[in-house]
């Protein structure tokens, strides 16, 4: 893991550039995050002691250009400041994060290699990478840092205690674009829903709900009772 250096000698997050030019040549780079962010907010939507950054610079040195994950996770920090919310993500200030995302653009750009070394030597304890243009091996490859390297792991989902998330891939729709889509999931590998099927729930169940009613009311009926009374 890096040394970072004293923070009275530092700049802020405010001070530093943004990442608002960071390119992305494949649509997925940004829904997939904006996917899982989306799930975080009303199933974390109490929680205050996260933050899901999505194409954000990650600045390790000051006199160095950040890293850019296409997203990332980070626990036990401010979810946000005040209204501004965060320009950029500096390493002194902030916790190291917990997860990493990489989805592979048309163009390699060395996410098994060199992204991967660097991600490992910050600390971050989950490296995932999902790549659509892959054919005879996993779309999407989840790796977790033991004893300083990153190992594979072999399930989907795979469970990430250490977040209280699993994280796989399967088929569903999401803005309108039926695919295989990343999700996250409970430790019993059950999906969480996505906030259009939360809504769909909702109404699924208020729907119910006044079907029972209206079969209550007419076995009132049946029996003289009238149901409004009571």
């Amino acid at each position: 893991m890096r040394e970072y250096k004293s923070p009275q000698s530092l700049p802020s997050a405010e001070e530093l550039p943004d990442s608002n030019e960071a390119h992305i040549d494949n649509e997925l780079q940004e829904l997939m995050p904006g996917l899982l962010k989306a799930v975080l907010l009303t199933h974390w939507s109490e929680r205050m002691d996260w933050f899901f950054g999505i194409n954000m610079g990650i600045y390790y040195d000051p006199d160095e250009p950040p890293i850019v994950p296409n997203s990332f996770l980070s626990l036990g920090i401010e979810r946000f400041y005040d209204e501004e919310l965060r320009p950029s993500y500096a390493l002194w200030d902030e916790n190291v994060p917990i997860l990493a995302l990489e989805i592979v653009s048309t163009t390699y750009r060395k996410e098994y290699c060199a992204k991967k070394d660097e991600y490992e030597s910050l600390g971050v304890l989950y490296y995932i990478v999902y790549s659509q243009w892959r054919r005879h091996k996993p779309r999407l490859e989840v790796c977790k840092l033991v004893n300083g390297k990153y190992v594979l792991q072999q399930d989907n989902p795979v469970w990430m205690p250490e977040i209280g998330l699993g994280i796989g891939c399967e088929r569903g729709i999401y803005a309108g674009i039926g695919r295989e889509w990343l999700y996250w999931y409970d430790e019993n590998s059950k999906r969480y829903p996505t906030p259009q099927e939360q809504i769909k729930i909702a109404e699924q169940q208020a729907q119910a709900e006044a079907q029972r009613a209206e079969k209550l009311a007419a076995k009132l009926r049946e029996l003289n009772i009238d149901p409004s009374g009571i």
